[in-house]
């Protein structure tokens, strides 16, 4: 297709004049632009194909940036960008020093407000319409909210607190049925009635109409037609949910028909209270692959051309997230008294096998990690083992849940926390780079980390064997190195650690694995005469203090290397734990830095923070130098 509007468009100020056939050609332009790119370099690709006439819409109605445009997580948002100033960069998205693939705040004006987690966008327009009427300014605040957001529980903390002020605030639904996994829940139930009674918007548009000609008086007529009204949503729309909250609600209208969008956006501009508008749209519109698989195609890895996929190829290892699908699997077979539970991540967690095979013992609580948590306390009173698969740095919505629920009362709930350390393209509200820090501070709580699929078989097998305390293993996305699908378990003493390489001139504790890249350092670093002992700290709390007071003894020096922030980390711990006993040598901790990582390949992030076998051996080298400098 040849581009006859995108290369011309440097702002939505360009769009502003477009009539509703120029607006579809734009629509047709950016989509087939999308995709041919995002094939190609990968990305985010069916949620951004289907919501590409509500962005040109709202674009073209609203006066942005003026105007406040705040999208809910931003994976939709790349027709956004397209259209605000990015064109041309589009091309380096979620590529190391490219765009972001979310929004973010430092790359534009026109990304208000940053997310990469869900159900962040009414809160924050709220927000932002509050500052704007303490400054007695006049700007419309608009946030994009998809339906999976909208199971979890800020949307509608958002959405109660907006009803009860009542300040203009927009509030556009994107409906189409999925967050990542299809959706679940009551409220998706809800919707699902909504959009199939288009009937009651039609009658009370006919009923509305006809009060001119009644010959009563207007307050009157509509006084009465009113109660109708509100009959009517009774009887056809159940619970009346969002104008109970105070919202005044328009739709269902098709998402895709540009002119009604347009029309209807125009329409409610002016209103100065809360308002809902309910946009029915297809993930995946205009790639038939895509729209037949929303699921498959919501993210994709690239290295297409002329909008089409070549085949991955499959790893000779399974990733962590595979592994731990078979292991979830396994557990199951051979135990009654285990369930799963996840948060809208059936796919991501690696569960799509346990769901199908298992589907009376697999629970998806939707966008609601804090609920998810507290949901498996209550199922872990009455001697029924839960195993909550949640990403790292999802699982810091429900902190106050670990502690308050599951650690106070001892309760033997197993986290398995998948994207722990550096998350890759998708960046810094991705990168499970706090859970350590976080966890190690909880009273009662036992953190491990395997150095591969094995060794992940015999952590979740030693977790449930234990009945005492929470238990959450990390690991990150990335290949699990070893495993036998066929393979033997094997409890694990808790606290214990291996020793995989033994040396003399210094020590390397290592988590996860890492170990891996200090056991390759490490032969390097023989071949130039240096010894170095490696060691897989695999239980990050509590440790293994037999084996700290051992080496405390015999080493003069010591590395930790942990895929997770210095500050609070495992290597916090252990510098703690030798100067308390008297330790006098040296130690150098290795790992995320404070400050956010920013989006890349796990590789040459981790080449770019030390932590891969080369930064390790620089390390031990720097290390030695400056020893000898002292001597």
């Amino acid at each position: 297709m040849q581009l006859k509007y995108l290369p011309m468009i440097k702002s939505p100020q360009d769009i502003r004049n477009y009539s509703d056939s120029e607006l579809r050609e734009l629509c047709a332009e950016i989509r087939k632009y999308t995709i041919d790119t995002v094939t190609e370099i990968g990305g985010h690709l069916a949620s951004t194909l289907g919501a590409v006439e509500l962005t040109v819409a709202l674009h073209h109605v609203y006066n942005t940036p003026e105007d406040k445009l705040i999208w809910d997580v931003g994976h939709q948002a790349y027709a956004h960008k397209i259209l605000t100033g990015r064109f041309e960069e589009i091309k380096t998205i979620r590529q190391y020093g490219g765009l972001s693939g979310f929004l973010k705040r430092t790359e534009s004006e026109y990304d208000v407000f940053g997310a990469g987690h869900a159900s962040t966008s009414i809160s924050a327009a709220l927000g932002v319409a509050t500052a704007r009427n303490q400054k007695n300014e006049n700007f419309k605040v608009i946030a994009v909210i998809g339906d999976g957001g909208l199971t979890g529980g800020l949307a509608f903390e958002g959405l109660n607190n907006a009803g009860n002020l009542n300040t203009q605030i927009l509030v556009v639904l994107n409906d189409n049925e999925m967050s990542i996994s299809p959706n679940v829940g009551a409220i998706s139930k809800y919707l699902t009635r909504i959009t199939t009674n288009p009937l009651y918007n039609r009658i009370r548009d006919e009923i509305w109409k006809v009060t001119d000609s009644l010959p009563w008086g207007k307050r009157v007529s509509k006084r009465l037609l009113h109660k109708i009204d509100e009959s009517l949503k009774a009887l056809l729309v159940p619970g009346v949910l969002f104008d109970e909250l105070g919202f005044r609600y328009f739709g269902p209208i098709d998402g895709h028909d540009i002119s009604e969008l347009v029309n209807t956006l125009r329409n409610i501009k002016h209103i100065n209270q809360p308002i809902l508008l309910h946009t029915i749209t297809r993930k995946g519109k205009g790639m038939d692959v895509a729209e037949q698989d929303p699921i498959k195609y919501h993210g994709v890895k690239g290295n297409g051309s002329n909008g089409q996929l070549k085949k991955p190829t499959k790893p000779t290892v399974q990733l962590f997230q595979n592994v731990f699908g078979h292991l979830a699997c396994e557990i199951a077979r051979n135990r009654k008294d285990t369930i799963c539970i996840t948060a809208a991540m059936r796919e991501g967690t690696g569960l799509v096998p346990y769901a199908k095979e298992f589907p009376e013992r697999f629970f998806d609580v939707g966008i609601a990690e804090g609920h998810g948590v507290t949901f498996a306390a209550g199922v872990a009173t009455e001697n029924v083992r839960p195993i909550v698969a949640i990403y790292s740095t999802f699982l810091q919505r429900a902190y106050d849940h670990i502690v308050h629920d599951v650690a106070i009362q001892h309760l033997p709930v197993v986290f398995c926390m998948d994207r722990a350390g550096i998350a890759g393209e998708d960046g810094p509200t991705h990168h499970g780079a706090l859970d350590i820090a976080y966890l190690r501070c909880v009273q009662n709580m036992i953190i491990a980390a395997p150095k591969n699929g094995q060794e992940f078989r015999h952590l979740l097998y030693t977790a449930l064997n234990q009945k005492k305390l929470p238990f959450t293993i990390r690991y990150p996305k990335a290949s699990a190195v070893e495993f036998d699908p066929d393979g033997q378990a094997e409890f694990l003493p808790i606290g214990s650690w291996d020793v995989v390489r033994t040396g003399e001139d210094i020590v390397v504790l290592a988590v996860g694995p890492l170990v891996y890249n200090a056991e390759k350092a490490a032969q390097a670093l023989h071949e130039k005469g240096v010894s170095i002992e490696v060691v897989n700290c695999r239980f990050l709390k509590p440790m293994d203090e037999s084996y700290l007071q051992s080496m405390k003894q015999r080493f003069n020096t010591v590395i930790t290397i942990e895929e997770g922030v210095v500050t609070g980390g495992f290597g916090d711990g252990v510098s703690a734990w030798l100067l308390e006993n008297g330790f006098q040598g040296n130690i150098r901790r290795l790992g995320l830095p404070d400050e956010f990582v920013q989006h890349g390949p796990r590789d040459r992030i981790l080449n770019d923070l030390g932590l891969d076998d080369k930064g390790i051996v620089n390390t031990v080298t720097s290390l030695i130098d400056v020893a000898a400098v002292i001597v």
